[in-house]
């Protein structure tokens, strides 16, 4: 299944933005087969903070764990904010070899 999260908006910025957009979207998750890859697209997002990713992402990363990855971006909110998550949580998310140097 791919998520493409401009159906929340170009910004996404809030913490309670980001839960209240994981809710939304259970619904469709709940459709999601055990066999199925989530897949992230973060096309036509221009603002993307740590916090609302932390409420979206995090989870679902934890749910579909070895069936989640998040697409490439040149977007440098998107790619901050993937690594800030990963260092803070000790986390990876799966992503294509060329995404982003990790630094």
């Amino acid at each position: 299944m791919l998520i493409q999260l401009k159906k929340f908006g170009t910004t996404l910025l809030s913490r309670q933005a980001g839960k209240e957009a994981l809710a939304a979207y259970e619904p469709t998750l709940r459709e999601i087969k055990n066999t199925e890859t989530v897949e992230i697209d973060f096309e036509g997002v221009n603002t993307f903070a740590p916090s609302w990713a932390d409420e979206f992402l995090t989870p679902l990363l934890k749910r579909y764990e070895g069936r989640f990855k998040v697409r490439p971006s040149n977007n440098p909110a998107v790619r901050v904010t993937i690594n800030f998550l990963e260092k803070i949580h000790h986390i990876s998310f799966p992503r294509e070899r060329l995404y982003l140097d990790k630094s």
